[in-house]
């Protein structure tokens, strides 16, 4: 199936309680599968297409209020609408999924894939110091896993967390296996692990209040560093990462999503040609593997960020090496994917 589709019926299998958001290309699949699937007759999934991706990401805000699983997904352009709802779900620490399947930019730019939200996920693309946990597949089978990965973390953390692919990945088919069903949780069980989540309820348990206003600048200051805190403890403990044929690396290759996967094809020719050179995958984009970098920065002779766009993650690479060796970045645009051949050549060139 699609990687768009095995992102739907992963939702549902994982015991997802709703999925409020909007169509557009390369991401239509995801509503259109949950629509087809009907999960509101077997095990209750909410399924709800907004008139916008503004009104679909303060639905999921809503939702997520109450300790739901709730999620949503857009491409570029729509996850650009959501961003005001992005911050204020962060400053108010909800946990919930957002599914970007990145198309070319800026603008509308164009309907083929692209890896131009890396800034828009990683940096916060709305207003404030807040930051977004990201994974980044690499396959169909990995767009169905980190379903439940994304939203075990954001619960963990009580912080929306992002699904960034990018749109070869949505759309090409793959084997995969899907999980078992996972039965959703109960409201009694949602208010034991959620006890910070709002019921409605008048009487009995009192009302906790949503929000992410703080009239007070000395409130607002203590919210931010408790907020920072649990950022550093995501960073310390929540790093994912793949190597590949790093061992005996003279050069390395940094890339994830359908990127990684043509490095591994230019790794193969490369080597065929007597070039040794390996690859690092982060997994988790934020938080980014700085440390590994850092440690690869002392065993290659130079690094290439490969991306598909004009150089994003590479900035986060060049800090990791902090100047120790030497780090070049290619990438096409407008949604044209990089051959491995031409990967091979800027290696040539670059080292």
């Amino acid at each position: 199936m699609k990687g768009n589709e095995a992102i739907a019926h992963a939702a549902i299998r994982w015991g997802c309680d709703g999925y409020f958001g909007y169509p557009i290309t390369p991401q239509s699949e995801v509503l259109e599968t949950l629509a087809a699937e009907k999960p509101w007759e077997t095990t209750g999934m909410v399924v709800l297409q907004a008139e916008s991706e503004v009104s679909s990401i303060n639905m999921v805000y809503g939702g997520a209020s109450t300790g739901k699983k709730v999620m949503t997904s857009s491409s570029s352009p729509g996850v650009s609408l959501m961003q005001e709802g992005i911050s204020y779900m962060a400053g108010a620490e909800l946990p919930a999924l957002i599914v970007d399947v990145m198309r070319g930019g800026p603008g509308l730019g164009t309907i083929q894939p692209s890896q131009s939200d890396y800034f828009q996920a990683c940096k916060g693309g709305g207003h404030g110091d807040y930051h977004l946990i990201v994974l980044a597949p690499a396959s169909v089978q990995e767009m169905a896993d980190f379903v439940d990965l994304a939203f075990t973390l954001a619960f963990r953390y009580r912080n929306p967390a992002m699904i960034l692919a990018d749109g070869a990945i949505g759309q090409m088919m793959e084997k995969v296996v899907l999980p078992p069903f996972k039965p959703r949780r109960t409201e009694e069980e949602i208010i034991k692990e959620c006890p910070w989540a709002t019921t409605g309820r008048v009487g009995g348990r009192k009302p906790n209040i949503i929000t992410s206003l703080e009239l007070r600048s000395e409130e607002m200051e203590v919210i931010n560093l408790r907020i920072q805190a649990k950022y550093r403890e995501i960073e310390e403990k929540e790093v994912r990462f793949e190597e590949f044929m790093l061992d005996d690396a003279d050069y390395a290759i940094v890339a994830f999503g359908s990127a990684a996967r043509i490095a591994k094809k230019s790794i193969e020719i490369a080597r065929a040609q007597g070039i040794r050179v390996g690859l690092l995958r982060p997994i988790t984009l934020w938080p980014f593997p700085t440390r590994e970098v850092r440690k690869l920065a002392g065993k290659v002779k130079g690094i290439l960020s490969l991306e598909i766009n004009a150089g994003q993650m590479v900035e986060d690479i060049r800090l990791a090496v902090e100047g120790k060796v030497p780090v070049c970045h290619f990438g096409r645009l407008g949604g044209i994917i990089p051959d491995p051949d031409e990967v091979v050549d800027v290696l040539k060139r670059s080292f």
